[in-house]
């Protein structure tokens, strides 16, 4: 748990086990509730980013997605160039890169 609070951590484990109770596994429970947690730390401003740094979702069509999730994926392949290209480049780009 990055340096949470212990409010953060009183609040982990109740979602968790609120999850738990839903039947969720073990593992997807931590998930949301981690997820949980840093969803409200970003909104009260306690982390350096007001918002996730994604990739999308990999069901949807790339041209769906922001430039910012397309570099945030092209950047996770390395590919080079990423911060000059237009929307469409970075499509072409990602999918040459498969």
């Amino acid at each position: 748990m990055p340096s949470w609070s212990n409010k953060d951590k009183r609040q982990f484990e109740h979602v968790k086990e609120s999850e738990l109770e839903r039947g969720r596994s073990e593992e997807r429970a931590e998930e949301i509730a981690a997820r949980t947690v840093n969803k409200q730390r970003r909104r009260e401003g306690r982390t350096p980013q007001k918002t996730t740094r994604g990739t999308g979702n990999p069901h949807t069509l790339l041209e769906e997605w922001t430039v910012e999730q397309l570099r945030n994926l092209a950047a996770e392949r390395k590919i080079s160039g990423r911060s000059k290209m237009r929307k469409q480049e970075l499509v072409e780009a990602i999918r040459d890169a498969r």
